[in-house]
C-alpha cells in the first residue's frame, strides 16, 4: 500500500493504527526518494494528527496477562541456567516461543487482569512451566542464527509526529514556500 493510500484511509477512519504507522515508516525508510504527493500526504497527516482529526491508536489498550506470567517464569528459569552455564539465552525469544503455544488471556480492566491471572495460576501454571522449559531446551539446542537481527521497537503517537515532522523537514524543507510560490504563479 502507498503512503497516500494509507493516509487517505487514516483520514477517512479518523485513526492511524500501529500497522499503518509501521508501513508508512517502512516505506519512508526504504524509498530512495518520496514523491511530492507523498510529502503532501505526510503534511496532511501531520496536520490531522495535530488537530485531532486523526488519532494515533496506541499499541495496546488491553493486555495479555499471559505475557506477564510467561515473562516471570522465563526470567526465573533463565537466571537459574545462566548462573551455571556459558550460554546466553534471550528471554524475549523464550517468551515468544512459549506464548505461541499458550492460550492468550486478554483483559481491558484491572479487575479482568486479576481474574485472568488468578485463573492462570489455578489452571495453567504447569502448562506455562512446560512451555517455558520447552522453549529453553530448544534455544539451547539451536546454533546462533542471524546475529544481525534487530529487536522490535515500540513507538507512541508522539513518535509518529516526530518522525513525520523530521521527514518533512529533512526531505522537503522548502515545500511550504514552494507551494505558496506555485499558487501565486497560477
Amino acid at each position: 500500500m502507498s503512503i497516500q493510500k494509507i493516509i487517505e484511509q487514516a483520514l477517512h477512519d479518523g485513526y492511524l493504527t500501529p500497522a499503518m504507522e509501521t508501513e508508512v515508516g517502512r516505506i519512508c525508510d526504504t524509498a530512495a526518494e518520496l514523491s511530492i504527493e507523498d510529502y503532501m500526504a505526510l503534511d496532511k497527516l501531520m496536520g490531522a494528527l495535530l488537530t485531532g482529526e486523526v488519532v494515533a491508536v496506541p499499541r495496546k489498550q488491553f493486555i495479555n496477562v499471559m505475557e506477564e506470567l510467561v515473562l516471570t517464569e522465563a526470567i526465573a528459569r533463565v537466571a537459574e541456567i545462566q548462573v551455571t552455564s556459558v550460554h546466553t539465552i534471550d528471554v524475549g525469544d523464550i517468551a515468544a516461543y512459549a506464548l505461541n503455544r499458550l492460550p492468550p488471556l486478554y483483559a481491558t480492566t484491572e479487575e479482568g487482569a486479576k481474574y485472568q491471572s488468578q485463573r492462570a495460576s489455578e489452571e495453567l501454571q504447569d502448562l506455562i512451566r512446560e512451555q517455558v522449559s520447552a522453549a529453553i531446551a530448544r534455544s539451547l539446542d539451536q546454533p546462533h542464527f542471524f546475529p544481525e537481527r534487530q529487536a522490535i521497537s515500540k513507538s507512541t503517537g508522539n513518535e509518529v509526529l516526530k518522525q513525520v515532522s523530521s521527514l518533512l523537514q529533512a526531505y522537503a524543507p522548502n515545500f511550504e514556500e514552494q507551494t505558496a510560490t506555485d499558487h501565486e504563479v497560477s
